[in-house]
């Protein structure tokens, strides 16, 4: 079984990272030949492509001037420490257990606009390049078909060694639209996270974020490999909603 996660657009280089078996990130080369071309964009060209302030756009082109094609302590980290924002807040990796990291090194995901795909341990250096960005180089119209082949088949290759080859969607669509289904042919499943809003069960962004991390936590702390199990989350109020949910999309409600 192998989840997956969106990245996060707000980073912490700053924080104390523990002496773990950091890795080093599945797709270096075609990171650097993305890096290559986003050195040649000015701050102003940066701006206009991401749609960021000039403050962000100064920042990020200082990022890329500055990219090493090594990944090394101290300006490199991990990735699943780094990222802040609501699913980070709810993964709480900070917390792991050695047992735990290595559970999450074999079945965790964080797909990415500069990295592709990336495991929690893989170092990492700070970026930003959401996977919807209409950034066209080389000949290639945007990431997407940068990515898809690319990370579709690793997914195929770590799928086959998984006992039980189900992929746990809790990565949003901009993200997981990098992945071939078609290629993948494999059972996926979405978690959806709703709440009670005047009798009517509605998403809420910032909510449903911090649960789909909470949900990536409760997978790895429990070491689930089995989808079934899933159905026992009920972290922060969410249970389970048999009635409003289908074959792919399970629906956990609240209140």
């Amino acid at each position: 079984m192998l989840t997956f996660l969106s990245p996060a657009k707000s980073l912490n280089f700053e924080i104390e990272v523990p002496q773990l078996d950091y890795s080093q990130p599945l797709f270096k080369q075609e990171t650097a030949k993305l890096v290559e071309q986003l050195k040649q964009l000015s701050a102003a060209d940066i701006k206009n492509l991401m749609h960021v302030s000039d403050n962000i756009a100064q920042l990020n082109y200082e990022r890329y001037k500055n990219f090493r094609n090594s990944f090394q302590l101290p300006y490199a980290k991990p990735a699943a420490l780094v990222f802040t924002g609501e699913v980070y807040k709810g993964l709480h990796a900070n917390d792991y257990t050695a047992e735990d990291w290595q559970f999450a090194q074999e079945h965790l995901r964080i797909l990415s606009g500069l990295y592709g795909m990336l495991r929690p341990l893989d170092l990492i250096q700070p970026y930003r390049l959401e996977m919807g960005t209409k950034f066209s180089f080389n000949g290639y119209k945007n990431l997407y078909e940068y990515w898809k082949e690319k990370v579709t088949e690793e997914i195929k290759k770590e799928l086959s060694k998984q006992e039980n080859p189900v992929i746990i969607n809790l990565a949003s669509a901009e993200y997981f639209k990098v992945i071939d289904k078609k290629i993948l042919d494999t059972e996926i499943i979405t978690p959806v996270f709703k709440d009670n809003k005047n009798g009517t069960y509605k998403t809420i962004m910032m909510y449903a974020k911090n649960a789909r991390g909470k949900m990536a936590s409760f997978i790895v702390k429990n070491k689930i490999t089995n989808p079934e199990h899933l159905k026992a989350f009920d972290e922060d109020g969410y249970i389970f909603n048999k009635l409003l949910s289908g074959n792919s999309e399970w629906v956990f409600t609240r209140g």
